[in-house]
């Protein structure tokens, strides 16, 4: 849509110009979406259409070890490979002044993503997602894992032996079986046939980068059926705006109930 389309007053001087560029931009936006633990650029499907529908350049990128890369899925997996996966396909796209939307694992990833192209991104979208410490890793963070339980899995990797897989689905499965997914039966059905493992390593390695070091501006979006609310009193700790969608929605709220995310994703 250009600026004329939009309704919006542009001379039609040809020095005008640079301004039609400026007010695409405007209308415009660039989101990368990336999924959380289990999924795949896949599980953005209900997000990703109507953006782009309106208009806007979506990329949602898959996590190496994940989702239809999950072949690749070995012990030298870590968060940084994660970060590495996104600032390269950044850079191949020749992606500029993007939003970063990052869901459940991805909330790790993304201070490490930060610093090696935060230049490229102008907003951080935190949907229900992990808000790490340095330091620290994801099983310990979600208390899946003790201390001495990830040493111990970090030696069995540098041996060489142990899993592979942090075993994700069998623990949604569990979940669900208590507590099932908010969302028609359709796309429950939809998500379990797509769910693959990811990487134990990305779960048992020392983050490298806090959410601390993050600089650009931060919301967060959190709902109230969810594992994560500490990790909401983590983004209202470090002053971040904390949105809570309410209602009755879960942890899968972008496949449930889209259009909830869909109103905080376009400005």
């Amino acid at each position: 849509m250009s600026g004329r389309e939009a309704g919006l007053n542009i001379s039609d001087d040809p020095m005008c110009e640079g301004s039609e560029r400026a007010v695409q931009r405007m209308i415009m936006a660039t989101y990368i979406l990336v999924h959380g633990g289990g999924m795949g650029g896949w599980v953005w499907k209900y997000i990703a259409a109507p953006l782009r529908s309106a208009g806007h350049i979506v990329h949602t990128p898959t996590l190496t070890g994940f989702g239809d890369r999950h072949h690749l899925i070995s012990c030298d997996i870590d968060t940084a490979v994660h970060a590495t996966d996104i600032a390269r396909m950044m850079e191949c796209e020749e992606v500029w002044d993007a939003v970063l939307v990052v869901h459940s694992y991805a909330g790790a990833v993304a201070p490490l993503l930060l610093t090696m192209a935060g230049d490229r991104i102008r907003r951080v979208i935190y949907l229900d997602a992990i808000v790490p410490m340095a330091g620290e890793s994801v099983a310990e963070a979600m208390g899946f894992l003790s201390a001495e339980a990830v040493v111990g899995l970090r030696a069995q990797h540098a041996a060489g032996q142990g899993p592979l897989g942090a075993g994700v689905p069998d623990q949604v499965r569990k979940m669900a079986d208590i507590e099932p997914q908010r969302m028609s039966a359709d796309r429950d059905a939809w998500v379990f046939r797509h769910l693959t493992d990811m990487p134990l390593s990305a779960n048992i390695c020392a983050i490298p980068v806090g959410a601390d070091a993050i600089t650009h501006r931060v919301d967060y979006l959190g709902v109230p059926h969810t594992m994560m609310h500490p990790m909401h009193a983590r983004a209202d700790a470090l002053g971040w705006t904390v949105h809570q969608l309410g209602g009755d929605r879960d942890h899968m709220v972008h496949v449930g109930d889209p259009d909830a995310v869909l109103t905080y994703l376009i400005e």
